[in-house]
């Protein structure tokens, strides 16, 4: 037997290069999950066009030319014209822009309320979790498209108006999602062991239950995303959503896109198309993003 003087380690040199952990997600994303790479491609492209929409389009976001109107898709006007001229290319460009302030803001004010409501219930439990859960179901029985009809008409419309309703509206429903998986990541014993050991209920919190609950937490900011931009067109093409002249993927199916529908047909098809290809993508990313972050949701190859 040799002693133990005698067993060498390998050099570090021989040992395999490790991955940044981004690189390596990436990879197994592609890997294991090839439509939520394709996802993942379609939202990078979307946020692109959103970020550099000033940079990309070839025209202004409202320059009129009557000479121009109703042409159809060519190689000077890829997506053709609406019915007062206007490049209905740069005007899907600007609309990105406007859904990706809107999807990333709303999501993002939906995910801090859901996780304010949601740890506070899940953690503390009691009378407090009652009486939290009794108001979200409460909020839960009415339909949402008529709370943010009505909302909408009250303060009127608007992008901070927008992203304020729908983040409230999907903050709260999400708050079960979170609460879930507080309850469940409570009940570990690291947890009993950091609560005997005298820890303070915010050292609680910070340390220990927020990271553990951020795999439900990215997912859900993921597919709210996705949701607020097809609730915000829809509110637009009711003509709640944001005013014209800005250009919102939902406006142009409201308003050109359906007097022009069967005379220029591609002024519904430039938009929808779009819309239903941007969802489509955050959707599916989203799906890949938990089961991948979940172990229960994996699976076996």
């Amino acid at each position: 037997m040799a002693a133990a003087s005698d067993i060498v380690s390998p050099p570090r040199s021989a040992l395999p290069p490790r991955r940044h952990p981004f690189i390596a997600g990436l990879l197994r994303l592609v890997r294991e999950k090839p439509l939520g790479a394709i996802g993942l491609a379609i939202v990078l492209v979307f946020l692109i066009c959103g970020i550099f929409a000033d940079v990309i389009a070839p025209y202004g976001i409202n320059q009129i030319s009557p000479v121009n109107r109703l042409k159809p898709p060519s190689a000077r006007f890829w997506f053709g014209t609406d019915h007062l001229g206007r490049d209905m290319f740069s005007r899907i460009l600007f609309g990105a822009q406007l859904s990706v302030i809107i999807g990333l803001s709303a999501a993002s004010l939906a995910t801090v309320i859901s996780l304010t409501l949601g740890i506070v219930s899940g953690y503390f439990g009691g009378k407090i979790d009652m009486l939290l859960q009794r108001l979200v179901d409460a909020w839960m029985s009415f339909p949402e498209l008529i709370i943010l009809i009505v909302v909408v008409s009250v303060v009127g419309p608007g992008m901070v108006q927008v992203i304020f309703i729908l983040g409230l509206t999907f903050g709260i429903g999400g708050s079960r999602i979170i609460r879930g998986a507080v309850v469940s990541t409570r009940e570990n014993m690291y947890i009993h062991a950091t609560q005997s050991m005298g820890a303070s209920t915010l050292r609680v919190l910070l340390a220990h239950i927020l990271p553990n609950i951020m795999a439900p937490v990215l997912v859900l900011f993921s597919t709210r995303v996705g949701a607020v931009i097809l609730v915000e067109s829809g509110l637009s093409f009711l003509g709640f959503g944001v005013p014209p002249p800005a250009p919102t993927w939902g406006g142009m199916l409201s308003g050109s896109g359906r007097t022009y529908m069967y005379m220029a047909p591609w002024l519904a098809l430039a938009p929808g198309l779009c819309l239903t290809l941007v969802v489509y993508g955050i959707n599916v990313l989203g799906d890949a993003l938990r089961d991948l972050l979940d172990p229960r949701m994996r699976g076996s190859r």
